[in-house]
């Protein structure tokens, strides 16, 4: 099973990650703000992550780390 980690401080929520992951497994979390004012990206399912990194290479800032 693959783990995937967010650096929620650093996240902006852009979405980009959301609309990569072939899953539908991730979100934007409307009820978190983080340290710069954002909601960021959280992982909604971690079971059902395959592990393909499409968020991590979407993500413009780096902030999404996949470990299989």
């Amino acid at each position: 099973m693959a783990k995937v980690t967010f650096n929620t401080d650093l996240c902006k929520g852009c979405g980009l990650c959301v609309s990569a992951c072939p899953k539908g497994i991730l979100a934007i979390d409307a009820a978190q703000i983080n340290k710069k004012g954002y909601s960021p990206a959280v992982m909604m399912d971690q079971e059902k992550c395959i592990g393909c990194a499409f968020c991590a290479t979407m993500c413009p800032d780096c902030i999404i780390t996949v470990e299989k």
